[in-house]
């Protein structure tokens, strides 16, 4: 047996847990391991490199991934160059024909939705594949939880830690951007632990008068500053999302700009000063947490098996006590988006917390 690896969509810490995992699992089956590098785009190009135990000693703290990733690179709607201009064409036969050039057997896919939903494509094109969820987002239906979740809460409230002093000392409001383009569960979890005032997340379109009623309403008891915890895919009631550049071809909008717009209107309606923190990729990087390194290396593990008994066109899956499997195209057709009725948000609203609206 033949087994490729591939990462794809954005970094996120514990990649190489799972990197580690599944290939131990797999040579200590009596396997060979080849890694894919940067994505499918290394199915393109056909750039891979043989994966060792020697290859993966010594990476399980590391954050990113080994063999390298891309989020431009789908293989349905490659980017090309015609005429002087970028065009999107689908050229996944020719990731198909160098599957079986490479004589691969299987492949495990570690990515998110958008990666999963082009894994299933080719799992429909008769591509053996297994997934494994990956997103710092949270937001992969059909498992509880996916690595690198817990590694970027804990940056993000690490952030807040240190950004509550300076915004105490002078009696500012902090509008702080985090990650979470659907969904707003990095915001939810580090607001609620690192302190936070005001947060605004995807699913609950936020009114700013509201949002600075909360401000001013602490201004009142004494407290003379904010922390306003903003989604970076979050808008308000009536308007749309802030993106920060134009699509490209081949590439995903890009979102930013959201928690400006908001510190500038709470100045403006409030009289406050604001300032604007954007954590941006400092949320993906650095070593894992302890559970987000147990959690990679259980799901590596797991994709291997899946392999193994070959249960192709399944992602590995986190359903408390157990990592399980479902199928990828169930997972990928359910966004997991913070359920408005979830107890957390019940339990930010009874602490004084203000969602916007």
């Amino acid at each position: 047996m033949r087994v490729g690896i591939l990462t794809g969509g954005g970094d996120c810490p514990a990649l190489n847990a799972v990197i580690r995992a599944a290939v131990k699992t797999s040579i200590g089956y009596g396997w060979e391991v080849v890694g894919v590098e940067e994505g499918f785009d290394g199915l393109v190009h056909c750039r891979t490199r043989p994966l060792s135990t020697a290859s993966v000693s010594g990476i399980l703290h590391l954050g990113g991934t080994i063999l390298g990733t891309s989020n431009a690179g789908d293989p349905f709607k490659y980017p090309v160059e015609e005429n002087g201009r970028k065009v999107e064409r689908d050229i996944s036969d020719r990731v198909v024909e160098n599957f079986h050039k490479l004589e691969i057997d299987a492949l495990i896919v570690i990515g998110g939705d958008g990666s999963l939903g082009i894994a299933q494509k080719f799992f429909e094109k008769g591509v053996p594949l297994v997934g494994v969820p990956k997103t710092i987002d949270n937001d992969i239906g059909g498992t509880v939880i996916t690595f690198g979740f817990d590694t970027a809460v804990n940056t993000a409230r690490d952030a807040l830690d240190k950004l509550h002093t300076t915004a105490e000392s002078h009696r500012r409001v902090l509008a702080v951007e985090v990650m979470g383009r659907h969904a707003g569960w990095i915001a939810v979890h580090s607001g609620i632990a690192g302190g936070a005032d005001v947060i605004l997340i995807p699913e609950i379109p936020y009114d700013i008068e509201k949002v600075c009623e909360s401000i001013l309403e602490r201004e009142k008891k004494g407290k003379h500053f904010s922390i306003v915890v903003v989604a970076e895919g979050a808008f308000p009631k009536g308007g749309s999302l802030t993106h920060r550049a134009v699509k490209e071809a081949g590439s995903e909008q890009r979102l930013g700009g959201v928690a400006e717009r908001v510190a500038a209107e709470v100045t403006r309606l409030t009289g406050k000063e604001s300032r604007v923190v954007v954590l941006g990729h400092l949320q993906r990087g650095g070593p894992p947490t302890t559970f987000d390194r147990v959690l990679g290396t259980r799901f590596g593990s797991a994709a291997a098996r899946l392999v193994r008994k070959g249960l192709f066109g399944r992602m590995v899956a986190l359903m408390p006590p157990d990592v399980d499997s479902v199928p990828i195209r169930d997972a990928i057709g359910q966004m997991k988006r913070v359920p408005l009725d979830n107890d957390i948000l019940e339990s930010a609203r009874d602490m004084g917390i203000s969602f916007g609206d």
